[in-house]
């Protein structure tokens, strides 16, 4: 064996057992990759007051780490009553609002569906436009009903799964913002410098990416408090009460992914069609969607972009398949890869045209 290939088999033989370790940690890592992601965002958006508590505390840096994830444990979990409060509220509203229509027509049976004011009216109206008969339409609805009620009890068991997988990520979210509050600058100092850059690139790298990282949270935060605000005036403009009340509600709610705001506007639209206010619930359902949803699509963006110094297709680019790759956690994920590739690429263009 001569010298090169004495030197090529080890290098071989460690890229090899590098790329098998590197995919069997991924296997082992992967059930818990969101709430790492989550943890880390946390514990970078903390640690200038990790660090300044630490001083404080005599250098005590477990011990700050420990006061900062029981503050953000009481801080993340407290709005979940008031959003549950709130939505019980417009719950027990809108089925009592249901109970007495059904209940004021004098309906004992589901095949008595046909007294319902309201159902009676659109069946008159389809009978009238259609060759349908009541029967049909009775048939129809008990069909439809049968649907919906079996639709509802599958989404019921989902939810509850679904809250007590949110409950079991929460914990294991905590619990590594923890190791990564206390020992997080360690971590990040030992990465940096395994990238094969000179340290000042390196170091625009890092504070390109936190500065990306910043951009998009407090362009949810943004995002959010638009949203609450825009929730709030609807409320308002169709006289529904508490708009200010509602309009923080949803503002939190927003930061719900998939969900958002929906889960302050839909029983509300739901109660003011079961009031027989149509134009109203209308009105709040073309406002909610055209305005309170369309702001998730431009503000947060624009934000972005305009403090990451990014243009603003690469910023949505980011934002939307970072969602659809990662769930919610891609809104920061997507970004920063984004930002990551053009700053790369930026890199291989300076250092080509300075070659």
């Amino acid at each position: 064996m001569n010298g090169s290939d004495a030197r090529f088999y080890p290098r071989v033989f460690a890229l090899v057992t590098a790329a098998v370790l590197a995919g069997v940690l991924f296997l082992i890592v992967r059930p818990f990759l969101e709430a790492i992601l989550w943890s880390m965002l946390l514990a970078f958006l903390l640690f200038p007051a990790q660090r300044a508590l630490g001083r404080l505390m005599g250098g005590r840096v477990a011990l700050a780490a420990v006061l900062l994830t029981v503050a953000t444990t009481i801080v993340l979990i407290a709005p979940a009553p008031l959003l549950a409060v709130a939505f019980a509220s417009q719950a027990r509203d809108l089925f009592g609002r249901l109970q007495q229509l059904v209940t004021g027509s004098g309906i004992s049976g589901a095949g008595d569906v046909l007294g319902i004011p309201i159902v009676s009216r659109a069946a008159g109206w389809a009978e009238a436009v259609a060759p349908v008969s009541a029967e049909q339409i009775r048939a129809w609805l008990l069909s439809g009903a049968q649907t919906l009620l079996q639709g509802l009890v599958g989404l019921s068991g989902a939810f509850v799964v679904g809250a007590l997988n949110a409950l079991v990520g929460l914990g294991i979210t905590l619990f590594l913002l923890f190791f990564f509050l206390r020992d997080g600058e360690g971590m990040v100092a030992s990465a940096v410098r395994l990238i094969p850059m000179t340290p000042e690139r390196r170091a625009h790298l890092v504070d390109h990416i936190a500065a990306v990282t910043r951009a998009v949270v407090f362009g949810s935060l943004l995002t959010a408090l638009v949203q609450g605000v825009l929730v709030g005036v609807g409320f308002a403009l169709v006289g529904l009460p508490s708009p200010v009340v509602f309009g923080a509600l949803a503002a939190v709610a927003s930061l719900i992914p998939l969900i958002g705001t929906a889960l302050v506007w839909v029983p509300a639209a739901a109660t003011l069609f079961l009031q027989g206010r149509w134009v109203a619930a209308l009105v709040l359902v073309v406002w909610s969607v055209a305005v309170v949803s369309s702001a998730d699509n431009v503000v947060r963006p624009l934000f972005i972009s305009g403090r990451a110094q990014i243009s603003t297709l690469p910023v949505f680019v980011g934002l939307m398949g970072g969602v659809s790759a990662f769930g919610p956690i891609g809104l920061v994920v997507g970004p920063v890869v984004v930002a990551l590739a053009l700053a790369l690429l930026r890199f291989a263009e300076e250092s080509r045209a300075g070659a």
